[in-house]
């Protein structure tokens, strides 16, 4: 199915101001705006486990699939109803605190053992996330410590709707841009974030007849 892309640039000028209760009010407003913010009515992604496949819904049309890789039985995805407010690009991996995570060391971004790959999502925080991978292998099966894992291709995709229609739009040059530098991380925040629903699902085939991949570190 054909991917659409129609990113649009927005120029924001932010004007500096003296007093400092214009300040207080102005980051009081900020705060309330985010507390307030309207998930995305356009675009909504939806995770089924059993297929373990991404669906993306613009305007209630299912418009593209992925497939992904999802957590063990051991370290299932938590499902239900969530919605991504954050977009981090060239992120780094910084063990959680979690048993299975113990001893291993943060890696920075554009590192070759970089579990997190292009970009991560935040679904579910502190701890569970859509992001890319060092190792396409696993796609497709049981293989992660929880989280939603993709080829980076994809992740990418997802990333650019998800700014798209979470109001935070950019040229075609800024995504250029971010991905040429790998080591420096770029953080978005979405004005709308976007709903995800993660749910059992349909098994493609029979119980019985699929085995599990080891999980890797995600």
């Amino acid at each position: 199915m054909k991917r659409r892309f129609l990113a649009a640039g927005i120029a924001v000028s932010l004007a500096g101001a003296g007093a400092i209760g214009f300040i207080a009010r102005a980051d009081a407003d900020v705060a309330r705006a985010e507390a307030v913010a309207e998930p995305s009515r356009t675009l909504r992604l939806r995770v089924g486990l059993a297929e373990r496949r991404l669906y993306i819904d613009v305007n209630g049309e299912t418009v593209d699939t992925m497939l992904v890789t999802v957590g063990t039985d051991r370290h299932p995805t938590p499902t239900g109803n969530f919605t991504i407010g954050r977009v981090v690009w060239n992120p780094s991996w910084n063990p959680p605190d979690a048993g299975w995570a113990r001893g291993r060391r943060a890696t920075p971004p554009g590192d070759p053992s970089n579990p997190m790959g292009r970009v991560k999502m935040f679904f579910r925080e502190p701890d569970y996330y859509l992001h890319g991978t060092n190792d396409e292998r696993t796609i497709g099966y049981r293989a992660s410590h929880g989280c939603i894992r993709m080829r980076n291709d994809d992740i990418v995709e997802v990333a650019r709707l998800a700014m798209e229609h979470g109001g935070q739009p950019r040229e075609p040059n800024w995504f250029r841009r971010v991905l040429n530098r790998i080591r420096s991380t770029e953080e978005v925040r979405l004005s709308n974030p976007i709903p995800i629903t993660v749910e059992e699902g349909t098994p493609p085939v029979p119980i019985g007849e699929e085995a599990q991949a080891e999980p890797a570190t995600t």
